[in-house]
């Protein structure tokens, strides 16, 4: 549309009407392909991403919509307005009313106001958009502020008066509110129309109701500031849980040597190893600890559940068991009272667990589980499970009874603590070949993958190095869980 139209300007004409068809074909084909790209969208409201995408393609359908109207109009021809040269006429002419389409059809309309008369016309669409009776006469420019939300009526105000005085275009949004109370958004553009001698005659505008695409923007801006909401406080949660877990777990990289005085003296080396499915942070814990008097505390543990509220149980977890064990309390004593502990937590949760204490003097170690893969004993290059005592999981049964084992370990030897996400797949059988029995309800699936790197930790010269070996074997792989494993290994 050229920016100023002059009394004697030629009728625009339509561009070829072939080329429009293939145009709105080209249209409808592809809302079509949009629809069903909708219909396959998760249709649950609770699903962020599902109304993420919804909200696009709902979008995208009204704009295609709207293309499709503006095409046909352009293949039609423009609407029964008078031309510019009738503008000075004294008449006022309405436009026979457009049939419904019901749907974003018909909601274009036009209108010209006449300044040297202060008289209207206006194409039927427009009474529709507006929701006025036809048979009314049309606002004049002073009358049509009325129509328009009293917040809005200055912008509408500002586009008229520059296109008036200044022959500014008119390009620009405003709501106004139908005799029925519903308040529509309308889209206004519009030119002066100039007399033979460059006054303005009149001013000729198209106004068209967006107000649903409005709102299918609003629902993608409105899903798309709740993604990103949850994103960050999902980043956020991880950055939490992360420094919580880091704050908590020991912060020894390395090999750690506990006792620190004494021939027998433990070499300790653990790893964390996150989950490659899930941002969030698991209550997957690793602990070693010298106790009064030289004794070493060893435990490695799980909670179920993701997320900071998870790692903070773990902290709970951590410090309640170094209280009781530097307190003096043995292993199946203290799986009972960290039992009642997460039994009677506010969140309840189920959690499993190792806890052993090596005394060096007598190279004893006293161990108990709570629903939890037991230890691997490693010696002369061979490795075996330890049997273990009876034992249910934490938080899963109150007043639970704990039993406690018995170990004595000789020089050289390999303890690895782990938890169960560290090898992948079910309770199983060890294969025939490695001693041990299993325990009630079978061994760990895969440990006889961990038993067989027996060799390989028997030329190992640091507890360290075997962990290294376990990350090769074990750390690579896609795990749909977190895990942790302890390596101690008695001094020689």
């Amino acid at each position: 549309m050229p920016s100023h139209l002059s009394a004697d300007h030629p009728a625009a004409q339509p561009p070829p009407r072939g080329s429009v068809d293939a145009l709105i074909s080209q249209t409808r084909r592809l809302r079509g392909e949009v629809d069903a790209v909708r219909r396959d969208a998760p249709a649950d409201g609770t699903d962020p991403e599902g109304r993420w995408q919804r909200a696009l393609c709902d979008l995208a359908m009204h704009q295609l919509s709207d293309l499709d109207e503006h095409l046909a109009q352009l293949r039609d021809g423009p609407p029964s307005v008078p031309a510019a040269h009738e503008a000075a006429a004294p008449v006022v002419r309405t436009v026979p009313a457009a049939p419904s389409y019901g749907s974003l059809l018909s909601r274009v309309g036009s209108a010209e106001w006449n300044l040297l008369t202060d008289e209207a016309t206006w194409s039927g669409e427009l009474y529709q958009i507006l929701g006025r009776d036809r048979a009314a006469p049309p606002l004049t420019l002073d009358e049509l502020p009325s129509v328009v939300l009293d917040q809005d009526r200055p912008i509408l105000t500002a586009m008229v008066t520059d296109c008036l005085i200044d022959a500014k275009p008119i390009d620009g949004e405003f709501r106004i509110v139908r005799p029925d109370g519903d308040v529509r958004t309308v889209h206004m553009m519009g030119e002066p129309v100039l007399d033979a001698d460059g006054g303005t005659a009149s001013m000729w505008a198209v106004l068209r109701d967006v107000s649903e695409l409005r709102r299918s923007q609003r629902t993608v801006s409105e899903t798309r500031d709740s993604l990103q909401h949850q994103r960050h406080f999902a980043q956020t949660e991880r950055r939490l849980a992360v420094e919580l877990q880091e704050a908590v777990l020991p912060p020894w990289r390395g090999s750690l040597r506990l006792p620190r005085q004494g021939p027998e003296t433990l070499d300790l080396a653990a790893r964390y190893l996150p989950s490659s499915t899930s941002e969030l942070i698991g209550g997957d814990w690793y602990d070693a600890l010298e106790l009064p008097g030289g004794d070493t505390l060893l435990s490695v543990g799980d909670l179920t559940g993701r997320g900071v509220t998870v790692t903070s149980g773990m902290a709970m977890m951590i410090g309640a068991l170094r209280g009781m064990a530097v307190a003096g309390t043995e292993p199946g004593q203290l799986m009972a009272w960290l039992n009642q502990l997460l039994d009677a937590s506010v969140q309840p949760a189920l959690g499993s667990a190792v806890c052993c204490r090596y005394r060096p003097e007598s190279r004893t170690l006293t161990w108990a589980q709570a629903g939890h893969p037991a230890p691997l004993l490693f010696r002369n290059g061979t490795g075996r499970m330890l049997t273990p005592p009876d034992g249910v999981l934490l938080g899963a049964t109150s007043g639970a009874v704990y039993g406690q084992a018995e170990e004595t370990l000789e020089p050289g030897d390999l303890l690895l603590l782990h938890t169960d996400g560290l090898v992948p797949g079910r309770w199983g059988t060890p294969r025939s070949g490695h001693t041990g029995e299993a325990e009630s309800g079978g061994g760990i699936a895969g440990v006889s993958r961990l038993l067989d790197l027996a060799p390989r930790f028997g030329e190992a010269r640091t507890a360290q190095d075997c962990v290294r070996t376990v990350v090769e074997e074990f750390g690579e792989t896609e795990r749909e869980d977190d895990a942790c494993v302890l390596i101690a290994r008695v001094a020689t």
